[in-house]
């Protein structure tokens, strides 16, 4: 059973996301302020959080920083009745991984948590060993990504990364040496299909390549300048 951990203020939200959840057969904890939100996110292993931006004590978007300072890979949601483009990149820009913007429809809000919970690794699928071959890795010069056991290693190095860094590293590797565009990374890893006017991509980019790009002579994300990014072989 999947453990979740809803982090919102209004009553009815809170029943009505619970009582469904619970229904598919997820463990469903609550908080109502943002500081219980993350005593409890720092005192128990969490499949993910679903955290609502407009909270009473803390927002939402500190609340996401703090809880990523100790925890780069939960996946997190956010709730928020802002749908402006600028609330909507402060969001994935201070760590969340998605967005639903209130009001929503219930079997919207399950289908982006199956989504996280598929791209984090902890899907509530019935995989067996035999996924783990060879048509679940990815191999690009020295870079190796096992997409079962969501193992990222470069020159036999095991490398950490968040669940949107790695989302973001796969679609480089389902494009090698095309040059892509921002747009096409935004709609891609963040399912924004329109320009947003931010630095998001370049923010996550960068966060990627201090991660697999430790040396000059050996990059494999390049700037392709006014055009976007290529991941190429050295």
């Amino acid at each position: 059973m999947k453990k979740i951990v809803l982090i919102e203020d209004e009553s009815s939200v809170v029943s009505f996301i619970k009582k469904g959840l619970m229904e598919f057969g997820y463990e469903i904890s609550v908080a109502f302020d943002g500081s219980t939100g993350i005593k409890l996110v720092e005192s128990n292993d969490f499949d993910m959080i679903i955290l609502d931006i407009m909270l009473p004590d803390i927002n939402g978007l500190e609340v996401c920083k703090e809880i990523r300072k100790k925890n780069k890979t939960v996946p997190i949601l956010f709730l928020t009745a802002l749908d402006s483009s600028e609330n909507i990149v402060l969001g994935l820009e201070s760590g969340g991984d998605d967005y639903l913007v209130k009001p929503f429809k219930f079997i919207e809000l399950v289908a982006r948590i199956k989504s996280l919970l598929r791209r984090s690794g902890h899907s509530n699928g019935n995989e067996n060993s035999e996924a783990e071959n060879d048509e679940n890795t990815y191999n690009f010069a020295d870079l190796s990504v096992n997409d079962y056991t969501k193992k990222v290693t470069r020159n036999g190095t095991e490398i950490s990364l968040t669940s949107t860094e790695y989302k973001l590293l796969l679609y480089f590797l389902n494009n090698p040496e095309k040059v892509i565009s921002r747009s096409e990374i935004l709609e891609a890893v963040w399912g924004v299909n329109y320009e947003l006017g931010t630095n998001v991509v370049d923010v996550y980019v960068n966060y990627l390549r201090k991660k697999l790009d430790n040396q000059d002579d050996n990059k494999i994300i390049h700037t392709v300048i006014g055009m976007g990014y290529v991941m190429k072989k050295p």
